[in-house]
């Protein structure tokens, strides 16, 4: 079972920042890195799957609960864009899925039968191991 939700775009704050590492001069002219902040506060997402997002032990989402996202991995800042994006609604769907309640179970009447039986049987293997001493003869 899952919340539904819809992500509104103008909720989202995208900014473009220089990436770090390794790309040649290219790097350190062109701003291809993004920066997406989310204030889940002032989102219109259900108050119940805000409740969650602001309880997941995420280190992406501040004690403000504003989530804040980088992505430079692809060297198009556009492509850079709709991944931060999908990395947001991929944080969002993880706290929107709610988790089946488990029923704890029983072990069958038959299976605690076999169970004991091997036991005794494993019991008899290693008694037959024992050291025979005078009275046992």
């Amino acid at each position: 079972m899952r919340i539904p939700f819809e992500l509104d775009p103008a909720e989202i704050e995208i900014s473009a920042i220089r990436a770090q590492g390794a790309g040649g001069q290219n790097v350190n002219k062109v701003s291809n890195a993004v920066h997406l902040r989310f204030d889940i506060v002032a989102s219109s997402l259900p108050a119940e799957l805000k409740a969650r997002l602001r309880a997941l032990a995420d280190q992406r989402i501040s004690a403000d609960g504003v989530v804040v996202i980088k992505a430079q991995t692809q060297r198009s800042l556009e492509k850079n864009r709709v991944e931060a994006i999908e990395r947001l609604r991929e944080l969002i769907e993880s706290a929107a899925r709610i988790p089946r309640t488990r029923r704890p179970t029983k072990p069958t009447r038959a299976s605690q039968q076999r169970r004991l039986e091997g036991k005794a049987l494993r019991g008899g293997v290693k008694a037959g191991r024992a050291k025979v001493t005078a009275s046992d003869r």
